[in-house]
């Protein structure tokens, strides 16, 4: 079996609701498309995540094509590593990351299918049966998020994610509105994005643990230097989850290393390839850690990847991260579990486990030439 073709397909899909924090403020996902198809027919899907701007991911994708073309699906360590140093994607590493993430995930989906097995058994099969994920809730007043986690409860959430750092007052208002709403049993997490200095970190994890029992602190304060973070972890009961700062398989290294979080946040487009992330979660289970799988605005194909890494590695946080619930479509024949409740079993499926709508690719390819992509500072 050999690549004969590689295609991509940029879409822009809209939020229900625009997603805004200390760094975004933008109404939907625009990701990059990654078909593979070989001499057999076999066909291989895969999600680049972008980030900042499409057309750069789907560049990089398009300049790997030599390297994947003409290779047989199953040498993925091959091809990454031909990627990286022939391809001098090394030297730009985090689009290089980003860009062979979504090819990455198609060559693993070929190989699930040929042999009719579900990706997660090629990573030595589920430790776990199921998986849960997060209520991620959308800032606004009281009453809004006091409303939006009613309807989580109803669903049964039991983690709850809300971003702070543009409006601490606000935000008080808005983390009491989730407590009382919840109950005492389910778990507030917070995420600030980097928008914290130590001082006003301590401040306000502590106040706001002690009124609100916080599970865990998503990026308090700057990542670099690790002192930042490591001068918290003493000052506040709060556990603290580290994302920024994870941008490679280095960086993530680095982390783990400096002892500075108790939960490492960060998925397989960030370090470039399924096996990466899935030795990284092992490395970070060895050093007492657990991951949460990340999500910075995603598709049912990314979605489903990042699903199949954590039912099959050792430590994981319980609410991991979606925007599946947020989305007003996407490019599945089927939803997905997350898009309507908190919890996602085992996948049964050859390769990613979940079918393409070829129809909907088109129509969201369309929109993204029509509209451009989904920017990250503006809804």
């Amino acid at each position: 079996m050999k690549i004969v073709r590689l295609e991509t397909f940029p879409v822009s899909i809209p939020y229900l609701h625009a997603e805004r924090s200390a760094r975004v403020n933008r109404g939907g996902v625009s990701d990059v498309i990654v078909k593979l198809t070989t001499d057999t027919g076999l066909i291989g899907w895969g999600e680049a995540c972008s980030g900042a701007d499409t057309a750069s991911i789907e560049a990089a994708v398009k300049a790997m094509a030599p390297f994947v073309v003409g290779q047989d699906p199953w040498n993925t360590e091959a091809i990454a590593r031909d990627v990286y140093s022939r391809g001098l994607w090394d030297l730009r590493v985090m689009t290089g990351n980003f860009a062979f993430a979504g090819i990455d995930m198609a060559l693993w989906d070929l190989c699930g299918k040929s042999c009719g097995q579900p990706v997660y058994k090629l990573f030595g099969g589920a430790v776990r049966s199921s998986v849960e994920y997060k209520c991620y809730l959308s800032q606004g007043t009281p009453d809004d998020v006091a409303a939006q986690c009613g309807e989580g409860v109803k669903r049964g959430y039991r983690h709850y994610y809300l971003k702070v750092g543009v409006d601490e007052v606000a935000e008080e208002a808005m983390l009491e509105a989730v407590r009382d709403t919840i109950g005492p049993d389910c778990k507030i997490r917070i995420d600030a994005n980097e928008a914290w200095s130590v001082p006003r970190a301590v401040n306000l994890l502590n106040r706001w643990h002690g009124r609100f029992q916080i599970d865990f602190a998503e990026a308090p304060v700057k990542a670099f230097p690790h002192h930042l973070m490591r001068d918290l972890r003493q000052r506040t009961p709060v556990a603290l989850c580290a994302n920024e700062g994870l941008c490679c398989e280095a960086d993530v290294m680095s982390m783990i290393a400096a002892g500075v979080a108790d939960v490492l946040c960060f998925s397989s487009y960030w370090v470039g390839s399924l096996r990466r992330f899935n030795t990284l979660c092992h490395v970070a289970a060895k050093a007492g850690l657990k991951v949460l799988k990340h999500t910075h605005g995603e598709l049912g194909l990314a979605a489903a990847a990042g699903h199949h890494m954590m039912l099959s590695v050792p430590s994981i946080a319980d609410g991991a991260q979606q925007t599946a619930a947020m989305m007003e479509d996407d490019i599945l024949s089927a939803a997905i579990p997350i898009a309507t409740g908190p919890v996602w079993g085992l996948i049964e499926g050859p390769g990613l486990g979940v079918d393409v709508d070829e129809v909907k690719i088109q129509r969201y390819h369309e929109a993204y030439l029509r509209n451009g992509q989904f920017l990250p500072y503006s809804a």
